[in-house]
């Protein structure tokens, strides 16, 4: 494998922790700036919303320079961000550094997959793919519990200023190591948009949003939940999100496994268990050991919905998946922006810090829903058209990129 997918993974690393990171220090930055708990949560709603827009904007406007130049320009944009955070003077500007960071996430990820695959021979793309993406998985593990240890003792402006110095890293590198690549040429907007025109691919994005914003709904407010109701000490809190880090590894994995053999079964199974987890995590909120298993199971069951969700996008929006695929990007974070927002809701209503985890428990219902429905639709229509050879010649070939699956 080529140096040059180090430096995709060092940005893939850097952007998953600025992600993920700010839901441990929820406490610490409204503390610090005067708000309460759910204003601080539109951190985490910004984000996201800045995620969905800026994943289709970016891909856009990266078809117009070479991929080495673009993914520079949004390794720029991530710094940028990062360090706006770090020395913002007011929660307003420090939102604005938010979402800036937020408008390279979709489209690097989308842009870097296409470099991995170019990157080494046909036979090994897919392990190029895996090993950029390597990156946000460690970053949940390692990246995200060290920077909430570093915010909680240093403070969060500190952990920040590291994230920045980590896109520092990853620039450098991808202007070292990564070769000089033509801009994609054929690419055209009209063609990718007549995708949108496919229920099953717009139903498939509503499995997104309401799917995984499940998860945001609980592991926004994890921190004062943890603190205020299951009585963790601060500093546990990192290592509740190693937990929570860990199951996302393991679900993303089996996730992945079983989305070719029985995609349909897959996303029944994870989004229904899902569902049940977060209701019961209204009460084992109550005790620490339950507390960590159901953290860790979120993150599993959480994570075992991507690569599926990911696949049915792709595979309904077969022959024009490259927008699709970076707007179902965007709908993981519009999921991650609307359950935030609606656990802050309900917070501020006097409802409990345990109160989201009954949102986050009907949003993964509806996307059940909506998954059956889908299902129902698909055997409703011609079977001949299941059997379409182009359609299956067509999940063939973008079989290497249903391997890079990420949530947001």
């Amino acid at each position: 494998m080529p140096l040059a997918l180090l430096a995709l993974a060092i940005g893939a690393f850097g952007i998953g922790t600025t992600e993920f990171v700010i839901m441990g220090l929820l406490p610490e930055v409204a503390g610090d700036f005067g708000v309460s708990i759910p204003t601080a949560g539109f951190l985490v709603t910004g984000y996201a919303l800045g995620v969905m827009f800026g994943a289709p904007l970016m891909t856009v406007l990266g078809t117009k320079v070479s991929r080495k130049r673009m993914l520079m320009l949004l390794m720029g944009l991530f710094i940028v961000g990062n360090l706006i955070s770090a020395v913002a003077p007011t929660f307003t500007v420090m939102l604005i550094g938010r979402v800036i960071a937020s408008l390279a996430h979709g489209a690097f990820f989308g842009i870097g997959s296409v470099v991995a695959a170019d990157l080494v021979a046909p036979d090994k793309k897919a392990g190029a793919i895996a090993m950029m993406f390597t990156g946000l998985t460690v970053a949940n593990v390692v990246g995200v519990p060290l920077g909430t240890l570093i915010g909680q003792s240093a403070g969060w402006r500190v952990t920040f200023t590291v994230v920045a110095a980590l896109g520092v890293l990853g620039l450098a590198g991808i202007l070292k190591l990564v070769p000089d690549m033509p801009k994609p040429e054929g690419v055209r907007l009209r063609h990718e948009l007549a995708a949108f025109k496919n229920v099953q691919v717009l139903l498939a994005m509503a499995m997104t949003v309401l799917g995984f914003g499940g998860v945001f709904a609980a592991i926004t407010y994890i921190a004062p939940m943890m603190t205020h109701v299951t009585g963790y000490a601060d500093g546990s809190v990192t290592w509740l999100l190693v937990l929570f880090g860990l199951g996302m590894v393991g679900g993303n994995l089996v996730g992945g496994r079983f989305a070719d053999r029985a995609l349909m079964p897959m996303l029944y199974v994870s989004l229904g268990a899902l569902a049940v987890v977060l209701a019961l995590f209204t009460l084992t909120a109550h005790n620490k050991i339950a507390a960590a298993v159901t953290i860790t199971l979120i993150g599993a069951l959480g994570f075992a919905t991507v690569p599926p969700l990911q696949k049915r996008v792709l595979d309904q929006a077969h022959g024009a998946p490259t927008l699709a695929s970076a707007v179902n990007i965007g709908a993981f974070n519009l999921g991650n922006a609307l359950s935030a927002w609606l656990g802050g809701v309900v917070i501020a209503a006097g409802m409990g810090y345990t109160a989201p985890n009954w949102v986050g428990a009907v949003l993964a219902a509806a996307a059940l829903l909506l998954a059956v429905l889908s299902a129902a639709l698909e055997r409703r229509a011609d079977p001949a058209d299941s059997a379409d050879p182009s359609a299956v010649k067509a999940e063939q070939a973008h079989s290497v990129q249903q391997q890079a699956v990420v949530h947001n």
